[in-house]
């Protein structure tokens, strides 16, 4: 891998937050392939799954704003992992939970195959739990006494 591709890849995971943060979903053609396959739980197959997600991810958090806190290329340079950060305000119907007004953080752990500069395979982790606590939807964890 040259340099240069090693740092266009680096970009691409930055972009990635651009775009989530730019809430255009239309942009995930940027980045995305047309046969994009996405293992989220959330997401409904394809590219098309993608943005329909971002956009009801949108309608419930509308000030949402994704920040790249890592991004890393493996060394034959087929996958970009980023770590990101979700900070916004849960005002509007998220994932069926009618807005609460509440602020949250998200966190997520993004793994992507690339292919020709673009993804065209994804995996994530996210602390969904931590969300819905923040968002007031389930109640935290009882502590041991």
């Amino acid at each position: 891998m040259t340099t240069s591709n090693y740092a266009d890849l680096v970009k691409l995971g930055h972009l990635f937050a651009e775009i989530m943060s730019s809430h255009d979903v239309s942009r995930f053609d940027e980045i995305k392939a047309p046969g994009y396959i996405n293992h989220n739980a959330f997401a409904e197959p394809g590219l098309e799954g993608s943005k329909k997600v971002l956009g009801a991810i949108i309608a419930g958090v509308p000030d949402l704003k994704v920040t790249a806190e890592d991004v890393f290329v493996s060394a034959d340079g087929s996958r970009v992992v980023g770590r990101y950060r979700y900070d916004g305000t849960h005002t509007g119907n998220l994932l069926g939970y009618s807005g609460t007004g509440r602020p949250f953080a998200m966190h997520s752990i993004d793994i992507w195959r690339v292919e020709e500069g673009k993804f065209v395979e994804h995996w994530d982790e996210l602390n969904t739990l931590e969300v819905f606590i923040q968002m007031g939807a389930v109640s935290p964890p009882r502590q041991p006494s």
